[in-house]
């Protein structure tokens, strides 16, 4: 359980340009992974490799396994755990990487910048008395859920591997313990801006913010107010963010400050899970007793995180603290019509609509509100609209709905496009597969209590291509039977 010194064992074709160790050292604490009895590879993912630039063609898996449990350093690296704090569930708090080590940035061949972390790779300095590791279950529901938003077109961090250590976790029950490989174009958080303000050392603050837009946002140099620019350019990303979970029903369970990235991706895939049944107040997470953030609240949850952001950000806004307020105050104050006019857009894609009404909201509220009172399945609905089976669904006999489709179908009549494209624009925006909650528990119970990915691989291979009908994934594409309890998810913390 030692750190080989032998790099040149494996050809992983690594190549790290780490440059958030270049900031000052209160950003992070160098920390290398602590290593793991008998690290196995259980899941890799060859395409985001192939996507990388990385080769493991010549690597063999014991010698993957090594270098992505933490048990050997890769060439380059230099392993660090960030230092950032958070709101959580409204309550301010000093954070950091508790069990996550980054190992470095690697550079595609298109030059593009990506982190690569470990997950469950050991204690470090942000412990606060955890164990720093991570079970099994939860590091491969990562991995599915974090995949199937990728293949969903929704910004998201990405697995890279899951390794398992050898060694057990403690929670409630014994557990086997994993190590996830995330990549993400970077693990720079409102938290991180927090903590820096929470120092009330504006140098440092100046620092990661010169950093963070340099890095995502470069075309904030042209600005006149770079640091505006930077603001008003994460809103905005946000608002895309927040809106394209809310077309596929996605709930994240805990959009505290420290799990929004600046970068715009979706990250820390905890207690998340798909809507089946339509509900504005749906909650998930077995923490979220309030449904603080329930489907409906992600909005303005995002909202309420980027005013934490504005906060941080105000000393660099402008010198004069009043007109700093009144730049800050107007970023948050227009965040709802930037999610609207993604919402509505995509909404408008959803139902076939490539033209705009003011009428519109209005028809697709009326369908919402429809499958709220009559309990409908969120993803089958919005799929069935464009299917010719239609008419033999259920809930094609019920009055409002019948109602609501004639004044579908008369908003339909007055665009250009064919009844072909229609269908081809709707089909393009309304997934057939989604991972449903409980083909997610059958492929995670059965990976980690009886050691059989079989179910894993076979849900991971229908959520490729979530757009398209395929006869040997129908079984994925049907909504859950029903169930007397309520689906509820965890933290895996």
């Amino acid at each position: 359980m030692t750190h080989p010194l032998d790099h040149q064992t494996t050809r992983l074709n690594w190549d790290f340009d780490n440059s958030y160790c270049q900031l000052p050292s209160f950003f992070f604490a160098r920390q290398s992974p602590v290593p793991v009895r008998d690290p196995k590879l259980v899941l890799f993912n060859h395409s985001l490799s192939e996507e990388l630039g990385l080769s493991f063609s010549q690597t063999s898996e014991q010698l993957v396994a090594l270098e992505l449990s933490g048990n050997q350093i890769p060439l380059g690296a230099e392993p660090i755990a960030q230092a950032y704090a958070g709101h959580q569930f409204g309550h301010f708090a000093i954070l950091g990487d508790g069990r996550a080590i980054l190992l470095g940035e690697h550079l595609s061949p298109e030059g593009k910048r990506f982190d690569v972390q470990l997950k469950g790779a050991g204690q470090t300095p942000f412990s606060r008395r955890g164990d720093g590791r991570a079970a099994l279950a939860p590091m491969l529901r990562e991995y599915i859920i974090s995949e199937a938003m990728h293949a969903l077109g929704i910004p998201t961090t990405r697995s890279l591997a899951v390794v398992t250590t050898g060694q057990p976790v403690y929670r409630e029950t014994s557990l086997p313990g994993a190590v996830l490989t995330r990549i993400a174009a970077s693990h720079i958080r409102v938290g991180t801006f927090e903590y820096t303000n929470a120092q009330g050392d504006q140098n440092l603050l100046q620092a990661l913010a010169d950093y963070t837009w340099a890095r995502h946002y470069p075309d904030c140099a042209n600005a006149q107010n770079p640091y505006l620019c930077f603001l008003e350019t994460v809103m905005d990303r946000q608002a895309s963010l927040i809106a394209r979970w809310q077309l596929v029903g996605f709930i994240h369970g805990v959009m505290n400050t420290d799990n929004m990235s600046i970068a715009g991706e979706t990250i820390d895939y905890g207690p998340c899970a798909f809507m089946d049944t339509y509900h504005a107040d749906t909650v998930f997470s077995s923490i979220d007793q309030q449904g603080r953030y329930a489907y409906g609240n992600q909005p303005l949850m995002a909202q309420w995180n980027l005013a934490r952001f504005t906060e941080a950000l105000l000393p660099l806004l402008n010198p004069d603290e009043t007109e700093a307020l009144a730049l800050g105050r107007a970023a948050v104050h227009h965040f709802p019509e930037r999610f609207q006019r993604y919402w509505l857009s995509g909404m408008r894609a959803k139902l076939g609509l490539f033209t705009e009404e003011p009428s519109d909201k209005a028809l697709i509220e009326t369908l919402l509100s429809w499958m709220q009172n009559t309990a409908q399945d969120f993803t089958h609905t919005f799929r069935s609209l464009g299917s010719e089976s239609l008419a033999n669904q259920p809930f094609f006999q019920d009055a409002a709905f019948t109602d609501w489709h004639s004044a579908w179908q008369a908003r339909l009549s007055r665009q250009p496009q064919t009844p072909e494209e229609v269908l081809a624009h709707m089909n393009a925006h309304n997934p057939a597969i989604i991972p449903r909650n409980y083909h997610v528990e059958e492929a995670l119970r059965s990976a980690s209590e009886e050691n059989d990915l079989t179910r894993l691989h076979q849900l991971l291979a229908a959520l490729k291509q979530p757009y398209t009908e395929r006869p040997e994934f129908k079984a994925y594409q049907m909504p859950p039977p029903p169930s007397p309890e309520a689906y509820r998810t965890f933290c895996g913390t």
